[in-house]
């Protein structure tokens, strides 16, 4: 007896829509979940093994999800894909990029994935992460490269890269991510989407975190469009209607309405501060990106907002010394986690060479280089709520250079046998301080510059696409539109709404939405 193929929504219907309005044809019975569900798989099918976007495909689960969902929610039935990093989902596996964690299986939900279910999302894979979500592009061993859809030769960031090159590509709507020093700003502004980092506390890593990076991640998600990012928060975030959950190590207020009701709503007129000026001594920002902080300047005066050019009010050594050590600690507390599920100390082919590094380099600080670095943190804090006093937003590049090429921050044969040799001495923990070590690490954090303040601070901030380069297609069939690149805004602790009425008043007069790759 022969069985008909799932019915599924044409691609080129489904591309048309965000969530919001895939939820929507939902509720109007013009299409079902099942069928949007099909249509992801049938669309990941075709460009994922060009992407490595999607690492576990979980299709069954996902037509099991399409079949049982809630009677109500935001988006019902609106297919999504979780980044294989913190969220637990009961019953998949949870590799956080790394072989150590190959056969770790999750036996329960995370709160955020309570909410995402609660909201009838329907989850059918977990996305391309590096190891521990430790760099901004995802190149793991685990899982090799993920490929920007936008020039496959290209890294679409990290470390939310995989969920961020499913959405350009248009296999999903909107995707997870999480944001330690630029993990959502990062890969948005690689792949030409919308991306904002909510404010510390707004959502929680409960109940198996209270916090992480001393503070510095949270989680939220990657859209097309505004009103999913901001409907998505809601629902993760609980709105006016927000109570913290049990032992919730921060506090944040309420917003005043939902943020869904941002979008579209008036800005006022803004006081806006920008700068161009390069942290690193030595690094030059690419001029395609101050080209993009520039005419995004001179768009916000055209709609009657003040901008004012400034010096940032930050220093580097407060990115390359106290972040640094930051990273390096809680690397180190991420192995101890990995002994403890394995049961036996974590070993060097349970890792990467440079996570592995990274834990050992940390056994070169003591406690009070720790905790006076984190105290520097307050500097920082004290600058940037210094510079709120004054504006409403601070507007950056989101990244020093358009996307890189997958390869660009891997380290150099020597590199690699520099750290091989002196770990086999033992000896890593004594290379603080050493050129190796400051090269590496101003290499890669002289990448998130732009990005990691707020994470220290804790503000809101967002990438915006309101840019593209000059640069054309590498290969036939690629979109001739050049390289996506982003900028960001950061406003203060708690103020999201002023991000998202901004953001909306920018998608309307430069949209970005039918702006996609060609793949």
């Amino acid at each position: 007896m022969q069985t008909s193929s799932p019915q599924t929504l044409p691609f080129e219907e489904y591309v048309k829509h965000d969530a919001t309005s895939l939820a929507e044809l939902v509720r109007n019975g013009e299409v079902t979940p099942a069928e949007l569900l099909e249509t992801a798989i049938a669309r990941a099918e075709t460009v994922n093994p060009q992407l490595n976007a999607i690492v576990t495909p979980l299709y069954d689960k996902g037509r099991d999800m399409a079949s049982q969902l809630p009677e109500s929610g935001a988006f019902r039935g609106v297919p999504f894909l979780l980044k294989d990093l913190e969220l637990e989902w009961a019953g998949t596996p949870l590799k956080s990029g790394s072989a150590g964690y190959k056969n770790y299986v999750s036996q329960t939900d995370s709160e955020t994935v309570k909410r995402f279910k609660s909201a009838g999302l329907v989850f059918f894979g977990k996305t391309n992460t590096p190891e521990f979500g430790l760099t901004p592009y995802t190149e793991s061993t685990l899982y090799g490269p993920a490929h920007n859809p936008w020039k496959l030769t290209h890294s679409p960031g990290g470390s939310s890269g995989g969920s961020a090159a499913a959405v350009a590509a248009g296999i999903v709507p909107a995707a997870s991510g999480s944001d330690g020093g630029g993990s959502i700003r990062i890969p948005a502004s690689c792949c030409g989407l919308f991306g904002l980092k909510p404010s510390r506390g707004r959502v929680t890593l409960g109940p198996s975190f209270g916090e992480l990076w001393n503070g510095a991640v949270t989680g939220h998600a990657l859209t097309r469009s505004v009103r999913d990012s901001a409907r998505l928060l809601d629902v993760i975030a609980g709105g006016p209607t927000y109570r913290p959950l049990a032992g919730e190590p921060y506090g944040i207020a309420p917003p005043e309405r939902p943020f869904a009701d941002e979008v579209g709503r008036e800005t006022g007129k803004l006081r806006i501060a920008f700068s161009t000026q390069a942290l690193m001594p030595g690094q030059v920002i690419d001029p395609e990106c101050i080209k993009a902080v520039q005419e995004t300047a001179r768009l916000l005066e055209s709609l009657g907002h003040t901008l004012e050019e400034v010096p940032l009010p930050y220093e580097k050594t407060l990115v390359t010394e106290a972040f640094f050590v930051s990273v390096l600690s809680e690397t180190a507390a991420t192995l101890r986690e990995l002994s403890a599920y394995l049961g036996r100390p974590a070993r060097r082919e349970d890792v990467e060479l440079n996570t592995w590094a990274q834990a050992r380099l940390a056994e070169g600080f003591s406690a009070a280089d720790l905790a006076f670095q984190k105290r520097r943190w307050n500097t920082l804090n004290r600058s940037m709520g210094q510079l709120h006093e004054t504006y409403d937003l601070f507007l950056t590049p989101t990244l020093p250079r358009p996307p890189i090429a997958i390869g660009t921050f891997q380290n150099a044969p020597s590199e690699q046998r520099i750290l091989k040799l002196v770990d086999s001495f033992g000896g890593l923990k004594y290379l603080n301080g050493s050129k190796t070590v400051n090269d590496l690490a101003e290499r890669s954090l002289g990448y998130i510059a732009f990005t990691v303040i707020t994470n220290m601070t804790g503000q809101p901030s967002m990438s915006v696409p309101l840019y593209w380069s000059a640069e054309g297609p590498s290969s036939p069939g690629l979109s001739s539109r050049g390289l996506p690149i982003g900028v960001m805004f950061a406003a203060k602790l708690g103020d999201e709404a002023t991000l998202f009425r901004l953001a909306g008043q920018l998608e309307q007069v430069k949209p970005w939405f039918d702006k996609r790759p060609v793949l």
